[in-house]
């Protein structure tokens, strides 16, 4: 299958290529190379004949309607989003342009190329989004997302991504484009930005410096191995049913203070300190505006109907993490001089 990958080069996107590459598939992997973004991360597919890069901006339709052209995707994987909550709180308009417009931009662009080429039944247009869309839980262990989970978002870059699911539905709905969509919970392994939780956690703590923990830690989240997320990304483009969505979960969660203290943990066996615990340098910050309580999903429809579920616990998974991080000093350190890398971001007091 000929793949089109918007944001390939991102975390879960180029698990994604590398994935696809790896099973056959000709991948285009089409990234506008933003501040998240890292070609080193597809570097073991880059010379593959299947493979191809165009960078491109999903806002500018005159490049998709190019793409298009050149490459007759079989096939649309949306990755390609503003991702950090954070940075979505400080800068929201960023996150409206790139999330709704671009997604509004891509499925035009993909409409008129299914149109040209006779709306063909096997094309499928695959929109990956968040649990972050559906809002917050309570601490029952028993309530949990499903698919029909009433959408409440409560941060810019969840609204702007409930915005895109609805776009996607909605050209389903109007123009019958045939399209497929997911919502994970929170992605974790190699690769990851170096802004998000765990790495953060891994590389303050290798350099001695505080571990922040926003508020009093209990914030739950649902912990899902990228690896494991890119294998169901590839199910529900090939088997999943066109019009459904599928919630795809970890099955793994934890608070984020008993995360950071595993983090820890792991750590102290496999790098430790001169003195004491990593734990010793954990410390509690003013928490993030509108900090979502617990995210949890239940996986039935994508296990009942595909057969899948995650192979990695998040014990198992974090271990594997903590290793990559320690092998791969040179991934990070090119990426820390980046803008907003390394500082408090998100705190809601800009205009």
């Amino acid at each position: 299958m000929r793949l089109l990958v918007t944001g390939g080069a991102g975390f879960i996107g180029s698990a994604v290529v590398r994935r696809a590459i790896a099973r056959g598939h000709e991948v285009i992997n089409l990234d506008a190379l933003t501040y998240a973004a890292c070609l080193e991360n597809v570097a073991s597919v880059a010379a593959d004949p299947n493979y191809t890069f165009v960078k491109a901006d999903i806002r500018d339709r005159a490049a998709l309607d190019a793409v298009f052209a050149d490459h007759a995707p079989e096939a649309v994987m949306h990755l390609a989003a503003e991702s950090h909550v954070d940075r979505s709180i400080d800068a929201p308009g960023t996150f409206i342009e790139t999330n709704i417009l671009g997604t509004f931009h891509l499925l035009e662009a993909a409409r008129a190329q299914w149109q040209r080429r006779g709306r063909p039944e096997a094309f499928r247009f695959h929109h990956i989004s968040t649990d972050e869309v559906f809002g917050s839980l309570p601490p029952d262990p028993e309530v949990k997302f499903t698919e029909e989970t009433p959408y409440d978002p409560r941060s810019p870059y969840s609204a702007s991504k409930a915005g895109s699911d609805h776009l996607v539905r909605a050209w389903a709905a109007t123009y019958g484009l045939p399209v497929v969509l997911s919502n994970c919970s929170n992605n974790y392994g190699p690769y990851h930005f170096p802004e998000k939780l765990i790495p953060v956690v891994i590389l303050n703590a290798l350099a001695g410096r505080a571990i922040p923990v926003y508020g009093d830690g209990s914030n739950v989240r649902d912990w899902l191995y990228v690896e494991d997320h890119a294998e169901a990304l590839l199910l529900v483009l090939q088997k999943g049913v066109p019009g459904r969505s599928y919630n795809i979960g970890g099955e793994n969660e934890r608070s984020n203070l008993e995360l950071v203290r595993m983090i820890c943990a792991i750590l102290d066996e496999k790098a430790p300190r001169a003195t004491g615990s990593y734990s010793d340098l954990i410390t509690f910050v003013a928490d993030r505006p509108g900090h979502d309580a617990r995210y949890a999903i239940a996986p039935g429809r994508i296990r009942d109907e595909l057969g899948w579920r995650p192979s990695v616990t998040v014990e198992e998974g974090l271990d594997c993490t903590v290793q990559w991080y320690l092998d791969n000093r040179d991934w990070w350190q090119a990426l820390q001089a980046r803008d907003g890398v390394g500082q408090r971001l998100g705190r809601g007091e800009g205009g």
